[in-house]
This record gives C-alpha cells, sequence and structure tokens, in this order.
C-alpha cells in the first residue's frame, strides 16, 4: 500500500502547473498510472486522489439515494468540478481557474501528502487550519488514538 504523506513548499509555473514534489509522485500506486482526480476540499484547498482511492469515495457518495433531498445536494456538492488530469513527464499538471479561485491559490502552495490523498494549499489558508495549540493536538491524539495500540502485536 502506497501512503501519500510530508509537507512541500511549491510554485506553480506561468503556465499555472504544479509539479507534484517527487517523493509525493515516486508513491502514487502504480495502475493510477498518470492518471489523478482533482476536486475542491471541504476547506479552502484542493484535494488530489490516486484513482484507485478516488473509485472508493466515489462509489460511496454516488450510491447514495438521490430522491432524498440532502444527499442529492451533496452529490452535487460533492462532484461538481471534480476532473480527471494527467500528470505529464515531469510530474506537471494544470491546476483548472475553478479551482485556483476556490482555493485562493496564486503562485505558491503548500501540497500536504494526507496519506490517500493530497492536500493543495494557499499557505496563509493551510495555516489558518492548522492547530496553533499543542495541548489541543494531544487532546484530539487521545481521543481519537488513546486506547488503541499504535503497534500491532508481534511487529
Amino acid at each position: 500500500m502506497n501512503f501519500l504523506s510530508g509537507e512541500y513548499e511549491c510554485k506553480l509555473d506561468p503556465k499555472g502547473r504544479l509539479v507534484l514534489p517527487a517523493k509525493i509522485k515516486a508513491n502514487l500506486p502504480e495502475e493510477s498510472g498518470n492518471q489523478v482526480v482533482l476536486t475542491r476540499g471541504f476547506e479552502p484547498c484542493l484535494v488530489l486522489y490516486p484513482q484507485a482511492a478516488w473509485k472508493v469515495i466515489y462509489d460511496k457518495v454516488a450510491s447514495l439515494n438521490e430522491f432524498n433531498e440532502e444527499y442529492r445536494n451533496f452529490q452535487r456538492n460533492f462532484f461538481r468540478g471534480n476532473t480527471e488530469v494527467e500528470l505529464d513527464s515531469a510530474g506537471r499538471f494544470i491546476l483548472p481557474r475553478t479551482m485556483v479561485r476556490y482555493a485562493d491559490i496564486e503562485k505558491e502552495v503548500i501540497v500536504v501528502g494526507l496519506g490517500n490523498r493530497v492536500e493543495i494549499w494557499n499557505p496563509d489558508k493551510y495555516e489558518d487550519f492548522l492547530i496553533k495549540d499543542q495541548q489541543g493536538f494531544s487532546s484530539l491524539a487521545q481521543k481519537f488514538l488513546g486506547d488503541q495500540p499504535l503497534i500491532e502485536p508481534g511487529i
């Protein structure tokens, strides 16, 4: 299993292309090839998914009952503007203008690997969404992981 991780400062080139950091590109699953899916995040960022990870999410959201108004509204907003992009041989891809506006991206970005996905942020907005209080972060770690072993026995 490939894990996308790390935090990278990057710049868009004059044509609006982003070069994925080499460590991120190297950890894209082989079955994805050069195809990834770019979508709007729940926060003001863009999210890049390898094809296999996107398929799992797509299937869950697409299977919601379209006759339920809340589900339909969620699907409409979740799927709007998603686009498949192809990385060129240098690992570059164009960020669509509508998505650049959504995430308030200018020239510099922060690229963050988060396991099954990559977030692309305006650096100032990214800072706004990070936990500043280490005690608060510690409390969340305790809440979500405190009673679970982090390493499987026998490993």
